[in-house]
This record gives structure tokens, sequence and C-alpha cells, in this order.
């Protein structure tokens, strides 16, 4: 049988060669096994799904082994996006939910995704008690089957975004905003809250397509090119993109510039504590940018570092009172909703902010840059053998230099992966993937060049090959 773990986020292989309707069962039924243990079987459990390629499927029959097991089942009437899932466990205040996604994966990709009952990313203990059912199966009670009620919380989700977004803000600014689901499980809830708030939406890509246009449903610029053009054909304000499972949000502003997660972090942190007046700590993974530690401090308020993974963001949500927190894969959420990354509230944030400061994006980030400091930031993977991985494995295990590309080290930290701080502000990471033979380099600094030299020196250094 072929051994499943959970990665970052959930479980996910490769249609009809691991990822099959028999692997599916065997994941719902540790999924089964871990509720009843834990004590939440009875209070159900929500089982959704996105656009991909028989995802509906696999979610009814992951439904029937949840209802075998005597677990009663609110099952989604259409595709969801995960964060409106995450949110259906509070409303319906059940155990769980169980997600059918592979997010911005290739079409050939699905996967399984375990919610707890606080309605955020399952954290390590949680994912090694269910692959330790898959392991070691348990039989399932001799119960009848449970029942199964139909899952529709598309409205009741909008109005708790309704209450965390300044709407009246929106409606005064009268937006042009153009909006791409990607073909993805988000399509119809961005474009219609924001003409529920009076701006004027286009929209692109807004049908199923499991084969995502022949792309990747992932909002980066490199596959922004429609919506950019379209921004700029139809001179609106922004261009938001969310990703296959509308947990992650993509940015074009008004003159066509891609606006990175990193940035957006930045903004959303600073607009909530200036203009909002919220007061209390921020969050980011140690792959973020630290512009968002700058925000914080100017305020007088703390930023927590976690390791990569919004399920350590969404710990910090919870248990901290975070202000917000996210990540620069695009992850982001706000105090006051569930602790889990989601695209579409990300959208609705972004249009506040402009709406509020009567401002592009690039202004207002011009304005960060004066107040604060100006950061760049950059990611830069390399591919190597299992070979290499290791002997880099082992040169960073001792990889504590006094000084780094000219300038003293001030910080060395192994949250995740090796990250080294110097004297001058900036700083870079390296983390070895958990899957693939990949390092992951980022880097920060004040300028473009001084980011681009801090990444050759590390390629240097460590004699990775080429990216």
């Amino acid at each position: 049988m072929a051994k499943i773990s959970f990665g970052t986020d959930g479980w996910r292989g490769i249609i009809a060669r691991d990822f099959t309707f028999a692997n599916v069962e065997r994941v719902a039924a540790a999924i089964a096994a871990y509720l009843r243990e834990a004590g939440l079987a009875e209070r159900g459990v929500v089982v959704a799904y996105d656009n991909r390629f028989l995802a509906d499927r696999f979610a009814a029959a992951a439904a029937d082994v949840l209802r075998r097991w005597g677990i009663p089942v609110f099952f989604s009437e259409g595709a969801l996006p995960t964060p409106v899932a995450a949110f259906a466990i509070k409303n319906r205040n059940a155990g769980g939910a169980v997600m059918l996604t592979a997010s911005h994966n290739p079409p050939e990709y699905c996967g399984i995704k375990f919610i707890p009952e606080y309605a955020g990313p399952a954290l390590p203990d949680i994912t090694h008690r269910i692959e330790g059912f898959l392991a070691e199966p348990v039989a399932p009670p001799m119960v009848s089957p449970a029942p199964q009620q139909p899952l529709a919380p598309r409205e009741d989700y909008f109005r708790h975004l309704l209450r965390l977004v300044d709407g009246e803000a929106i409606r005064r600014a009268g937006l042009k905003v153009v909006v791409d689901p990607m073909y993805g499980a988000g399509i119809g809830y961005l474009e219609a809250l924001l003409e529920q708030l009076g701006a004027t939406v286009t929209t692109l890509h807004n049908r199923r397509d499991p084969l995502f246009g022949g792309g990747l449903p992932d909002p980066v610029a490199a596959r922004l090119g429609e919506l950019r053009e379209l921004v700029l054909a139809k001179e609106a304000h922004l261009g938001l993109a969310l990703d296959g499972d509308a947990d992650r949000l993509g940015v074009i502003d008004a003159d066509g510039t891609f606006i990175s997660p990193n940035q957006i972090l930045s903004l959303v942190c600073y607009h909530l504590l200036e203009k909002r007046g919220w007061r209390g700590p921020v969050v980011r993974t140690v792959a973020t940018t630290h512009l968002v530690d700058r925000i914080a401090t100017a305020y007088g308020e703390v930023a927590y570092e976690t390791p990569v993974g919004f399920k350590y963001i969404g710990a910090y949500l919870r248990e901290h009172g975070c202000v917000c927190g996210g990540e620069e894969s695009g992850g982001l959420s706000i105090r006051g909703h569930v602790p889990e990354k989601d695209g579409i509230l990300a959208g609705l944030l972004t249009a506040e902010i402009v709406a509020t400061h009567g401002k592009s994006l690039g202004a207002l980030l011009a304005d960060l840059a004066t107040r604060f400091g100006r950061l760049v930031s950059a990611r830069v993977d390399y591919h190597t053998t299992p070979e290499e991985k290791e002997r880099i494995r082992r040169l960073l295990r001792d990889f504590c230099p006094a000084e780094f590309n000219g300038a003293a080290v001030v910080k060395r930290t192994t949250t995740d992966g090796v990250k080294i701080e110097l004297a001058s502000g900036a700083w870079f990471l390296i983390r070895a993937s958990g899957t693939e033979p990949v390092f992951r380099v980022y880097a920060e600094a004040a300028t473009t060049d001084a980011v681009t030299a801090l990444h050759e020196a590390v390629r240097r250094e460590l004699k990775l090959p080429a990216a």
C-alpha cells in the first residue's frame, strides 16, 4: 500500500496514480479514527471540495466513510473555497472539515486537507496522529451510518466578512476592480462581495475548468498577464486574483504592477494599526518580510516569527490575539476571522486600503518606504541531486559566520532552515524542501542590487548549482 504523509498543508498526489478512491477512503478512515479518539465525532464534519477533476466524487467517497464511522456529515452543495469550509466549521460547531483540494498545484493533482475544530490548518501533532492511524488502521465501530446534511454556507460567510471590512469606505470610493478566480472554487465570491459594496467589477476565468486553462491556478506575477492587461484596458483601480481554492491572493495595481504578498501583508498590517487603530502583536513566518516588524515596532507592538506554514500563523492568531498574520507565499488572516488563510478576505482588505487611503498601492508602498525604510525581497529555488542535498544539509549544520558578504552577522536562527541576519538589516534564509531535492533561498535587503548580491554570495558559499 502507498505511504501517505501529510505535508505543509495536507496530503496531495497525482490523480489515478496515488490519489485514488481507495487511498482517499484510507485517509477518511484515519481522520474518522482521530475524530472519535479526540471526542469530536458527535459534532459532525464538514466535507467540501474545489473545482478539480473528480474532487466532488472523492469528497462523496470520503463522506461515505465518515458516515459509516457514525460521524454526521455536512456535505457541500457545490465547490467551496477552503476558507469558507473553515468558516463552516465554526458556523455549524462541527468537529472539523475534510477539504478535497490541491490548492495551486497542477491540474493532475488532488489532495485532502483536514481542518480541525478550531477552523485553522492542522498542527503537526494532529497530522502525526492521523498518519498513525494510516500506518496502523483500526476497525470502524459497529454503528448505523450517520446522517448527511446539505451545506450552503455562502451567505453566512458573506455576512461575516462584511462585518470585518469597512464596506462604507469601499462604497464611497467607487472602485473599479478586475477579479480573476483562475477557474477555481472562488468563483462567485470576491466579485459578488465587491459588487454588493458598490464596486464596478469585471471578471475573467470565472467558469469551472479542471485544467485551469492549461496552466496553474497560482496567482503569481508570471500567471497574471491577462489580469494585468484587463486592469490597464479598463483603467481599474485593482486586479485581484485567487488561487485554486481561494485561500491565497494575487494583486495587480492600477498601473499594471504586480504587488507581492510581502507587500500586501505589510500594507494590511499598517492599515489595521494606523487607520483602524487596532492594537496587538502581528505574526509572520521566518521567510516573510521584516517590514512587518518595523511597522509593528513603530506602534509599540511585537512581531512574532514562526516556521513556514500557515498552521503556525493560525496558532498565533488563536493564542496571542494577533492583529494580523501572514506568509510570503500569499496566506493572510486577521483578528476576528477564522485562523485560516483567506484570499477573499485579503482581496476585500486590499480594496478597503485603496478606498480608505485614496491612493494606489504603489503610492502607499512609497509612503511606507519613506517612513519605515525600503526593503526588497526575493526567493530563488535550487534543484539538486539527493546526494547534493545531503551535502548542503551537513554544511548548514555548522554554518555560523561572524560576517557575511561584508556585513557583520547579528543573529542566526534555526526555526526553519538556517536564517542569517546582518547588521545592515538584510537577511537570508536557506530551507530544504521536505519532499524534493530542492533548496529555497530567501533574501531581503534595502535594494534590488543588494538582494541580488546576497543571493549570489549564498550560492558561492554553499556551492549551489545554477538556479
